[in-house]
């Protein structure tokens, strides 16, 4: 990628923070409420963080921010509110991946172009998911779980969260990158998929950190890596899937987002802002109980990263032949 998510880690923040918006127009904003979209129901990942961001956001603004759940279409229902919105600063939108970088791959009309239709503000956070397996399976550790899938093509399973989510497309990333024939078996998010898993009704699963974590620390299920470009904190002896498989990553990502159009002064100061609070170690706690580290960044990254994400995704979708709905 050219812009790597591990790579605009919190360790750059503080040397940021003294880049915001200084004019008189970003020194007024806001004064009055904020609306912040959520394209995703409540209870979920992209919710907490939204809701996180919010309450440090109002105080440090001393207006409220408020969170407004609009799911729907895999996050481009909501999505879409915030690209017909005024361009004034007044409509966030806090997401995910998903709706960014995956589905509208997988709509044949999609509501919104993801980079012409929105102006990026900054990465919140990013998280690995965790490749798991059912301990009778043979193998401890992805070369040989490679060497496996290779000896018996199309006769090993892998579980994922749904179609179109990450964890299929993680999964089909594998599959292009190694040559294997690992079975796509769907389900309707992360903890079905694990019960199945723990049943040996399924062999492998490719899911976030905390949808399995328990399971693995019980030695119901075996870990065999993460995702991500870099060891999750939460299990630092557990390798990254490139340490095998150079080039390999996989990471959900969330970040916030403002209609085209809005002004530069006001970006960089809820830029400068958000920059502030993912420091916070309250902030970085709560994060890390979702399996995610605070990320940061300037509009600019965001933009490079978001850039080479699309295409990433778009290319897994095509090469793995997955049809859009």
């Amino acid at each position: 990628m050219a812009t790597n998510c591990a790579t605009v880690r919190v360790s750059m923040l503080c040397g940021v923070l003294a880049c915001g918006g200084g004019n008189a127009w970003a020194q007024a904003y806001p004064f009055k409420p904020i609306r912040m979209v959520v394209p995703f129901p409540a209870g979920g990942g992209t919710d907490l963080f939204a809701r996180t961001l919010a309450q440090k956001l109002g105080a440090v603004f001393g207006q409220q921010v408020v969170v407004d759940n609009r799911s729907g279409a895999g996050g481009m229902i909501g999505s879409e509110i915030v690209v017909k919105a005024l361009p004034d600063g007044y409509t966030l939108l806090v997401t995910s991946s998903s709706s960014h970088s995956i589905v509208p791959h997988l709509t044949r009309k999609p509501l919104y172009d993801p980079q012409r239709d929105f102006a990026p503000v900054i990465i919140i956070a990013s998280a690995p998911n965790m490749l798991v397996v059912h301990p009778s399976l043979p193998v401890r550790n992805v070369k040989e779980l490679i060497a496996l899938a290779k000896a018996r093509p199309g006769a090993i399973n892998y579980a994922s969260n749904g179609s179109g989510t990450l964890s299929h497309l993680t999964g089909e990333l594998f599959n292009l990158q190694t040559g294997t024939t690992l079975v796509h078996i769907p389900y309707k998010g992360g903890p079905p998929a694990v019960i199945d898993l723990m049943a040996g009704q399924v062999s492998v699963l490719f899911t976030a950190v905390p949808t399995a974590l328990t399971q693995v620390r019980a030695g119901k299920l075996r870990a065999l890596a993460v995702t991500g470009a870099k060891r999750a904190d939460v299990m630092k002896d557990l390798p990254t899937v490139a340490e095998t498989l150079p080039g390999f990553e996989s990471s959900q990502w969330w970040g916030m987002f403002v209609p085209p159009q809005t002004p530069s002064e006001i970006i960089d100061r809820l830029n400068t802002e958000v920059m502030k609070i993912l420091i916070d170690p309250e902030l970085r706690a709560r994060f890390a109980n979702e399996g995610a580290e605070p990320v940061g960044g300037s509009p600019k990254d965001m933009a490079a990263y978001l850039k080479a994400d699309v295409e990433k995704w778009g290319k897994v979708v095509k090469d793995a032949k997955i049809s859009p709905e």
